[in-house]
Formats: C-alpha cells, structure tokens, sequence
C-alpha cells in the first residue's frame, strides 16, 4: 500500500502585528486534513522596515506567546505544524527559525537557517545569526522530513545531506523577495533540488507587494505538481511518498555519487 502524505501549504502576507497574524493563519485554517502544515517565513512579521533593534525586541523565545498560539492551532487541527518565527539570540541578533510542532503541542525540534540572505541588496546578517547545524531528519507519521529556510535554496550541498540522512519530504518556509526573474528562479531552484537529489519539496511562500507567493510542491523528478499562484490561501496537496522509490530505482543519482573526487 502507497504511503499517502497530505501537505497543507499557507500562503499570506505577514504585518507588524504579531496578534493580527496569529488570527489571519487561524482564520485561514478552517478545514484541516493535512498530515503537515507549513507558514512561510517571516509569518511573525517582515523586517525590512525595521531596524536590529527593533526585530530583537518583537522576537520572541520558544515559549513565547507566537509559537504558543501555533502549538495550540496545531492541538486544535491535530496535525503537525512547522511554525516560523524570529527566536531572540545575542542581542541585537535573532535566529530565524522553525520550529516542527506534533499534534499535541509539543515542539519536536527546531531549525535556525544557517544560509542568511546577504544578496541583491538585503543583509540579513545584520539582524540575524545564522544556525550552526542542519536540520533534523525526523520522522512525520511514515515520512522522513527535514527542513530548509528560504534562501538556502540556493545550496545544493544543505539538500545533499538531507537526501543522504533518508530525508523523502524537505519543507521549506520562505519569504521570496519580488524581482526580475525571481519566480523562475525560485521554481527551477525548487525543481532542481528535488530532481538531483529524488526527494519531494514543499515550499510555503509569503504573498504580499514584497513577497512572490507561488507556493508548490515539486517531485523527486523535478515536476512541479501544485502551484498556488498568486493571492491569500491554503491549499492541501496529497503525495505519493513511496514514488521515490521508482524514482531511484531509474535514477540512482545517490548510489552513483563518486564523493572521493569531491575533495576541495
């Protein structure tokens, strides 16, 4: 029997006020049957208004009051929730971080990205520390599900480990900022880190005059089998886990790899 695994993708545009989007993620929410829900990054709020100062003072620690209002939306739905938030660190610096929550409320493990978007004019680095390790490679019901963030899209190497460590499912939050070319970059980014390392991608985009939106799920082929376009919505999308395997059986990418030539 297929292992079936339900993804529920939430595409929004986050405000200053951290309450206001608490009750908009809630709202949006009103019929649950995934096995998973993502929110993009920066779901707590955008930063590019404010200043190190100020993104310090709105984060929060785990056990804030955000993550908290997420673990109870996760208790309600009695699903798993990846939730995304600005974890305060060395002052003036936060972490960006998610956090897997399980259906109980309880956080599983938490992720700091540790690629920090310092391009096309944006420095994350000045409000942000970046993570010192990947992510856990944890199980969700039967699916083995790791966790990138945004702009570590664009490293290849974060995905090979994941593929390596047994991941079949990499969740990723993100916030994409609007620009010449960027939705064709974010999808063939998308395609090509499912396709060289035959794993599924969910990505969770924030949409807003900022942000692109475009949410989708990409298979361990590299098709893209859901794109949410533009606007506000949530969207659930069923895969067929065990695909992978056919996949691999194909394309042996991952026992094809001559890692004794990689040396730097």
């Amino acid at each position: 029997m297929a292992r079936e695994f339900t993804v529920g993708l939430l595409q929004f545009g986050s405000t200053l006020d951290k309450s206001k989007n608490l009750e908009k993620i809630s709202s949006m929410l009103k019929r649950v049957n995934a096995d998973v829900i993502v929110i993009p990054e920066y779901s707590m709020f955008p930063i590019s208004t404010l200043t190190p100062e100020e993104v310090f003072n709105l984060a929060e620690y785990v056990d804030g009051p955000y993550v908290t209002g997420l673990a109870k939306l996760a208790r309600e739905h009695s699903t798993y929730f990846l939730a995304t938030y600005f974890e305060r660190a060395q002052r003036p610096k936060v972490f960006n971080s998610a956090s897997l929550i399980s259906p109980s409320g309880d956080v599983l493990t938490t992720y700091r990205k540790v690629h920090l978007f310092d391009a096309y004019g944006y420095r994350e680095s000045d409000y942000m520390m970046p993570g010192s390790k990947p992510s856990d490679v944890i199980q969700v019901k039967n699916v083995n599900v790791a966790v990138a963030i945004c702009f570590d899209i664009r490293f290849p190497e974060l995905f090979r480990t994941y593929a390596l460590r047994g991941a079949e499912l990499v969740l990723i939050p993100s916030a994409w900022y609007r620009g010449p070319l960027k939705e064709e970059t974010l999808a063939f980014l998308a395609r090509a880190r499912a396709h060289e390392n035959t794993v599924y991608i969910a990505l969770a985009v924030q949409y807003s005059p900022e942000f692109t939106g475009r949410s989708m799920v990409v298979d361990p082929l590299g098709t893209v089998l859901l794109d949410l376009g533009i606007g506000e919505k949530y969207v659930e999308f069923k895969i067929d886990v065990d695909y992978i395997h056919e996949v691999r059986k194909a394309l042996p990418v991952l026992n094809l790899r001559r890692p004794e030539l990689y040396q730097v």
